[in-house]
């Protein structure tokens, strides 16, 4: 075992790993702060809600909708002016926030849209009926009773940013997937290939059971 992995320096995965989780806490912080606002004036513009506006409704469409068929890869390459002129820089986690973030927020928004659709109607028209302003139907009504599927949207964001962040390896962000394409790929170090991937795999299966555990327990009645 240890023969086959001889280009694996452990120093060095703990490094990437450490950057694969900054760029992940990063860009899922932004991407909740930003998306799930985004989701909520999405479901109240909608059709037949409380705010309908059939041209605001499109508009945010229509920009969501471009930002998800974006192949991630190219959205990297084309935010490059942005990201230097926001972070400084386009390397590294810094450098790789940006891009994750404007990559996973229309993704993330869109689950939030889905989930608010699932609550019962009754409960907002109750507590329309009661009085209560917009913003207290939503942080009261809205956001409690979609809380399951907001916390399994989260988790699904979560999952994608971790493939996203692998491919952000390509233009040098770091990471595991920056040491699989210059390792593992570039330089043919199987070893090192199997390890990151191996890594990744565990990554994705910590936060998947993670998010079912909150799903499950916020979906308690």
């Amino acid at each position: 075992m240890n023969a086959f992995f001889v280009n694996v320096d452990l120093a060095e995965i703990w490094l990437a790993t450490v950057d694969t989780l900054l760029m992940l806490g990063g860009s899922l912080l932004f991407t909740v702060l930003f998306g799930l606002p985004l989701g909520v004036l999405l479901f109240l513009t909608g059709p037949r809600q409380m705010f309908e506006r059939r041209g605001l409704y499109r508009l945010l469409s229509v920009l969501v909708n471009a930002l998800r068929s974006l192949p991630f890869i190219i959205l990297l390459i084309v935010m490059i002016p942005v990201t230097v002129l926001i972070t400084g820089t386009s390397l590294g986690v810094a450098g790789a926030i940006p891009p994750l973030v404007a990559g996973a927020t229309p993704f993330f928004a869109r689950l939030v849209e889905t989930a608010l659709r699932e609550v019962d109607r009754g409960i907002i028209a109750a507590t329309q009926a009661m009085g209560a302003s917009t913003a207290q139907i939503i942080v009261a009504a809205l956001l409690p009773e979609a809380r399951p599927g907001v916390i399994a949207a989260i988790t699904m964001t979560a999952i994608t940013l971790v493939s996203y962040t692998a491919m952000a390896g390509v233009v040098g962000a770091g990471g595991l997937g920056d040491l699989a394409i210059r390792f593992g790929y570039q330089r043919f170090q199987t070893d090192v290939m199997i390890v990151t991937v191996v890594l990744l795999l565990v990554l994705v299966q910590i936060l998947q059971s993670i998010g079912d555990r909150l799903v499950v327990h916020f979906s308690r009645k």
